[in-house]
């Protein structure tokens, strides 16, 4: 019984990276799968931006609090608290918004739909800090 297990564990991980290595076509994606992937990648492309964006802003607040007295201090750590808000409510608010197809397999495309529009809109509202540093 164990060897029967172990063969198909093998047969299931073997077909699991073939699936993914086939390129997806976001353009023409139809299948769900193929679409919750893309929406996945979406996501993970903004999230990528949004955390280059956030050292920035850190490496800034920085700056600039070393240039204040130190009753005057805490920009950096006003961002890091603010940040893991709103981490809190993106993930909070995108399981919401999944609600409509939960349990189904639409739902990973609502949630990651959902990521991908709060962390671009967030990725603005980090450049609007960095635009500060241009006055």
């Amino acid at each position: 019984m164990i060897r029967f297990s172990m063969i198909a564990l093998m047969a299931f991980a073997g077909g699991v990276g073939q699936a993914q290595a086939q390129e997806i076509d976001c353009a023409t994606a139809m299948v769900q799968a193929d679409l919750n992937q893309c929406a996945a990648a979406e996501w993970e492309a903004a999230d990528q931006l949004l955390n280059q964006r956030y050292k920035e802003a850190m490496a800034l607040l920085r700056d600039w609090d070393a240039d204040l007295p130190d009753t005057l201090k805490g920009g950096a750590e006003a961002l890091r608290e603010a940040q893991r808000a709103w981490i809190t409510y993106r993930d909070a608010a995108c399981a919401a918004e999944g609600y409509p197809m939960r349990g189904g397999s639409a739902e990973p495309l609502l949630v990651y739909g959902c990521k991908a529009r709060l962390t671009e809109a967030r990725t603005k509202d980090l450049e609007g800090l960095l635009d500060y540093d241009n006055l």
